[in-house]
């Protein structure tokens, strides 16, 4: 069932036929009343005019009509104003303008199993009137439902958090809106309904377990930075001990060296400024 355009009249030109009409059918019946003759006919013609009047319909800018003929699909009109067509064709309008709605907060489990809330924004619009109607039950009703599966099967086919290069739904927005439009789109191809875009509106962790994932995300915030501080302070380390050699400011024996570089490590890794200590000895007493 795909839209075609079906034949109708521009509305009025029709307009004027039809007053046009109604003028000569009174003056018929007046001339009839006038010679004593029975005016069937003229009331004949004003019953069929009557009926021709319920042939007008209006169609609003960026909107469709789909027309039936007695259960059978006749067409779809696009042209917006008042239009002509078979007055025993029933008229179904429908919105060809751009939407937007909000899912709920869904509770769902990611990935690595853990649960979390999602929501999602999506905008859509109707580019196949005749699917929209045919194909589906309630078209609106059908976008709402499929969009929250496809927002289910997403969130379930990603981790929350980034693990060896993983697409994660915190860090990797773009490849994620994109999977849940593609999503969308598979599910909506058969309502006449084009996905223009969808992102995620909302997330995080479920409450039950917010605050357990929070303290893993700063432990692991936490080593990342011990990391890299203790990558620096070797480098800066190794970089001392370089300078000394070469400069000839000092001859280390391997256990001073060992020595320079706890303190070094200490100093340049400790959470709080170094305290200076005066050796009143040597460093073998």
């Amino acid at each position: 069932m795909q839209e075609r355009q079906v034949w109708t009249l521009a509305g009025v030109p029709m307009v004027v036929v039809l007053l046009a009409a109604f003028v000569l059918d009174a003056g018929w019946f007046l001339e009839s009343a006038r010679a004593g003759a029975t005016p069937a006919g003229s009331i004949a013609v004003l019953v069929v005019l009557i009926v021709l009047c319920k042939g007008f319909f209006i169609v609003q800018p960026n909107n469709a009509a789909v027309l039936q003929f007695f259960g059978r699909y006749v067409g779809v009109e696009r042209h917006a104003g008042p239009r002509w067509a078979n007055p025993f064709y029933t008229k179904k309008a429908v919105s060809l303008r751009v939407r937007n709605f909000e899912s709920g907060k869904l509770k769902v489990n990611e990935l690595d199993g853990s649960p979390i809330e999602i929501a999602a924004v999506v905008v859509w619009q109707v580019h196949d009137a005749a699917e929209a109607v045919f194909n589906v039950d309630n078209y609106e009703n059908f976008v709402h439902v499929q969009t929250e599966a496809a927002l289910r099967q997403m969130a379930t086919s990603h981790p929350y958090d980034s693990h060896e290069n993983q697409v994660a739904l915190r860090s990797h927005s773009r490849e994620i809106n994109q999977h849940l439009k593609e999503e969308i789109e598979e599910r909506l191809a058969k309502a006449g309904v084009n996905v223009l875009e969808a992102r995620v509106s909302h997330l995080a962790y479920a409450p039950e377990i917010a605050q357990a994932m929070l303290q893993r995300q700063q432990a692991a915030a936490i080593i990342a930075a011990r990391t890299r501080i203790v990558e620096g302070a070797v480098s800066m380390v190794e970089m001392a001990l370089d300078q000394l050699a070469q400069r000839g400011v000092v001859q280390l024996d391997e256990e001073r060296k060992a020595a320079m570089v706890s303190n070094l490590l200490v100093i340049l890794c400790g959470d709080r400024g170094a305290q200076p200590i005066v050796n009143t000895g040597t460093l073998y007493n």
